[in-house]
């Protein structure tokens, strides 16, 4: 297989993806300002390689701002000003007006459909047909989170009665948010946190993953003209520059991570009242895949190779590890390599393409370093081509037998390496879960229900979704998204994420004339923005 044959030259990109321009964002928002940026810059190199005669060049796409901690404490300073102790514009203003702020913005953003497609083809190597689905799936989330906030503030607009007291219940905002997303779904799983924030009150910071940073550009404008000053700030920059010192002033009320949990352990360290500091966490995780004796090998196959391959492999989510029983592991194993070797390779934009170039720089070299300790302690690379490597392609291998003296048994490779181990007892799954740091998700993949009922108790209270039959997944977004152990802190789903970026507030009053009156003052005489059963449509 000729890897380097998938890298095009200037001539063989396609008009319709082709980027018109370098992309060099000098801009940052503060303070509902659109800031230039004078200073250093960081170079947004693609993971396509173009094709020069008889060389191969990556190309650089564009550049974004090497911020200091100067301008991340200004952006701070003017999120800490825009909530004001609760009493700033944004957080004083009722449900309605929130969402309708956040619906001009959301008009605004499909706008810019076409532009962030084409960044995120060319700055993570995400498929054309995925990084459409990205797009107008945050979309979708949007317009979710706008009607669970409706349904919420509609129950919440009735009165409750009890032991002689009287009260009306109400989520109100937290403070001020720090918001930073991953470089795998940079729009998606970045919104999925900052909009909820946003449209509970919050005021927020919002710095972008360390890669898949350009797409925002295109959607700054609509950030300035659709919130109200200081509400929302974006900056760029090195986390260490920016991030910590932040983190460290105390003024931070919630941060919503997503990334490895050594980095947020760090950060959360560096908040002088951890006990204040409201986290909502994605992290890592090492999700396994059981196929038992029985399983459906084709259904089993198809949902491992779509699990554990998907993006390469760049998701948290995916299956990377699989226990598959030494019944059967010959004939899973034939079939799960005759599937992966009907992956295409080529670029985002190629029709059918299954495996693209990686974004991350270094990962190549580390994906080999994994296989090389791998077969050292006694693994075969069972497919054709598997971790054959050309500058930023690394093609999928699929590793048997792994056993514990390999880093990848334990460690998240976060690509295309798939590591099978076969057991023979239950017990030999159940002990690796049990003793593993992370707590995620898991598949189980068979037909008796007697043991699949059995490892769904075993595992029930160690992961945070247990999938029968079907890959490990996020969706559908109305489900709540969690772990245990090093693999998150908090639930997210459209309803959850609305409640953990907020707090439950109570106005009550015994229940006689004099305060049913003044109740019923304030809320026809519209005297109070939280008092009231206004029935949103």
């Amino acid at each position: 297989m000729n890897l380097l044959s998938c890298y095009p030259d200037e001539q063989g990109i396609p008009s319709s993806v082709k980027l018109n321009s370098i992309q060099d964002q000098n801009e940052y928002l503060i303070n509902g300002e659109m800031l230039k940026w004078q200073g250093s810059m960081n170079p947004v190199l693609s993971p396509v390689f173009i094709r020069e005669g008889n060389d191969y060049k990556q190309k650089q796409i564009g550049s974004t701002p090497l911020l200091t901690s100067k301008e991340a404490l200004q952006a701070l300073d003017a999120a800490v000003a825009a909530y004001d102790l609760g009493h700033g514009r944004w957080p004083m203003m009722t449900v309605a007006e929130r969402i309708h702020h956040v619906e001009n913005f959301l008009t605004k953003m499909k706008e810019k459909r076409q532009e962030v497609v084409k960044l995120l083809m060319w700055e993570i190597g995400k498929t054309q047909k995925d990084s459409e689905k990205e797009f107008d799936r945050t979309c979708d989330y949007i317009i979710d989170t706008i009607h669970a906030l409706k349904d919420l503030d509609r129950r919440s607009s009735s009165f409750v009665q009890e032991q002689g007291i009287m009260g009306q219940i109400r989520r109100v905002p937290l403070g001020v948010a720090l918001c930073m997303g991953p470089y795998n779904y940079p729009l998606n799983e970045t919104f999925s946190t900052l909009f909820p924030a946003l449209i509970m009150g919050n005021t927020v910071v919002f710095k972008p993953a360390k890669y898949g940073v350009l797409l925002i550009r295109p959607l700054l404008e609509a950030f300035r003209t659709s919130f109200p000053p200081g509400v929302i700030n974006v900056i760029y920059g090195r986390g260490r520059d920016t991030v910590g010192v932040m983190m460290e002033t105390g003024k931070i009320d919630v941060f919503a991570f997503i990334g490895t949990n050594k980095g947020a352990n760090e950060l959360k360290k560096a908040h002088p009242k951890s006990h204040r500091l409201k986290a909502i966490l994605g992290l890592d995780a090492k999700n396994l895949a059981i196929i038992l004796p029985d399983a459906d090998l084709d259904n089993a196959v198809n949902e491992c190779v779509l699990g554990a391959l998907s993006f390469n492999g760049q998701r948290c989510t995916a299956i990377k590890i699989i226990f598959v029983h030494q019944h059967i592991q010959e004939k899973f194993i034939s079939k799960l390599c005759e599937a992966v070797n009907k992956l295409k390779p080529g670029m985002p934009w190629d029709a059918g393409v299954g495996i693209t170039p990686l974004p991350e720089p270094g990962k190549t070299e580390y994906l080999k370093e994994l296989l090389d300790d791998a077969v050292k302690h006694g693994a075969k690379i069972m497919n054709d081509n598997g971790g054959a490597t050309v500058n930023t392609f690394f093609y999928p291998a699929v590793l048997f037998p792994v056993n514990d003296k390999m880093r990848i048994y334990f460690e998240e490779q976060f690509g295309p390496v798939v590591p099978i181990r076969s057991f023979e007892r239950e017990e030999e799954v159940i002990e690796y879960i049990l003793n593993s740091n992370f707590g995620q998700q898991l598949s189980i993949f068979g037909k008796d229900s007697k043991i699949i009922g059995h490892f769904i108790d075993a595992f029930a209270n160690q992961v945070g979704r247990i999938n029968i039959n079907a890959q490990c997944q996020r969706g559908p977004d109305t489900f709540p998204f969690n772990g245990r152990k090093d693999s998150a802190e908090g639930t997210l789903s459209v309803t959850d994420a609305l409640r953990v970026f907020s707090i439950r507030s109570l106005v009550a009053t015994k229940i006689n004339e004099e305060n049913k009156k003044i109740i019923g003052n304030i809320i026809r005489n519209r005297e109070s923005a939280f008092l009231s059963t206004d029935y949103i449509f």
